[in-house]
Formats: C-alpha cells, structure tokens, sequence
C-alpha cells in the first residue's frame, strides 16, 4: 500500500498542498496533522507506523515533513525499515529506499550521522576529562543554602503552597521536590 504523510507546525497552516502531492502521486491513505516536527508523540504519525505492514511505502513531500532532526529522522526511517516497509520524499529524491540506489545513499548518510553523533560524544567525554583534571566537575552550581532551607521550612510549615514556596526562593519544583525527598531519607 501506498502511505502518505502530511504534516504542518501550525493550527493556521495548511495541509492541502501537501495532500494534493500525495494523492497526485497515488497514496492510497493519508495521515496528516499539525504538530510540530520537534514532538516525539505526533498522534497520526504514530497512527501510520502502527498501521504499516510490511511491503508497505511510505510517502513524503520532503523530508522536514517526517521530521526536525537528522537523529530524529534516522529513527522514523528505521522504524519504518524494521517493519519491512520502504520510505520515499517527492523532494528529495535521493531518500527512496525503494531502490537499491536509495537504500545505498540513505545508508551512507546514516552513517555520516552516526559518525558525527560518536565524534561530539567523544569531544564531550575528552572535554570532561580535561575539566576533571583542572579540578572542575561541571554541572548546575548548588543552590544556595539559605534559599533551600527557606523552602524546606515553607514546606514544613503546611502554610504556604508548592507555587508560593517556588516564587519566593526563586527554586524550581523539581529541586524543591529533591531537597524534600533527601531531608526524608529517600535519595
């Protein structure tokens, strides 16, 4: 089956050219939303990848459709080829695994993302190191002492709600929550 997917960012976008794309093209069905590109849990998005079936092709009208990240769209297409299905963007023709041309350049960009993500994890290892050993550990700077037994005893206190105790000591409600938690014991 032919699968197409269209995706806006926006309530005030519209689909329709998109749509017009797909169907010119032949998609059988067609998911379509208006989420951004950045989410991870796009309803319709995960709608088609249930729905797909092996043998299936996914059609797009370019690839910032499917996705906002190289890492993000690397995962869909994955996902896509672990179910047996191909993937194929009207835009870029060099993404058409349908083809054995398609499945070579898409691979090889794959790699070269993969290459990339394990080179800035290791700067990022090597960089830590470096800090370590000029006696830097890194991460968010405490708070300070005074503002976080101010909030215990506002919380201790039952008077004050979550809210006020945050907009008075300035502290977000996840480390409020973490204080709490290591003054009763639970680390």
């Amino acid at each position: 089956m032919i699968i197409g997917y269209a995706r806006v960012s926006t309530q005030d976008q519209q689909t329709l050219r998109q749509i017009d794309q797909l169907k010119d093209f032949g998609c059988e069905r067609i998911y379509e939303e208006k989420a951004s590109g950045t989410k991870r849990d796009r309803v319709e998005l995960i709608r088609m990848m249930d729905a797909l079936r092996e043998g299936d092709v996914v059609i797009i009208t370019e690839l910032s459709r499917l996705s906002r990240s190289v890492k993000d769209l690397f995962e869909i297409v994955d996902r896509i080829h672990n179910i047996g299905a191909d993937i194929k963007s009207l835009k870029e023709s060099w993404i058409d695994t349908t083809t054995p041309q398609g499945k070579l350049l898409f691979t090889i960009f794959a790699g070269i993302s993969q290459f990339e993500r394990d080179l800035i994890r290791q700067r990022t290892i090597e960089g830590l190191q470096a800090a370590r050993a000029r006696g830097r550990n890194g991460g968010r700077p405490p708070k300070e002492k005074s503002k976080v037994k101010l909030a215990l005893s506002m919380y201790e206190s039952k008077v004050c709600s979550i809210s006020q105790i945050l907009e008075t000591t300035g502290i977000s409600k996840t480390t409020l929550y973490r204080y709490i938690r290591q003054q009763n014991g639970n680390h």
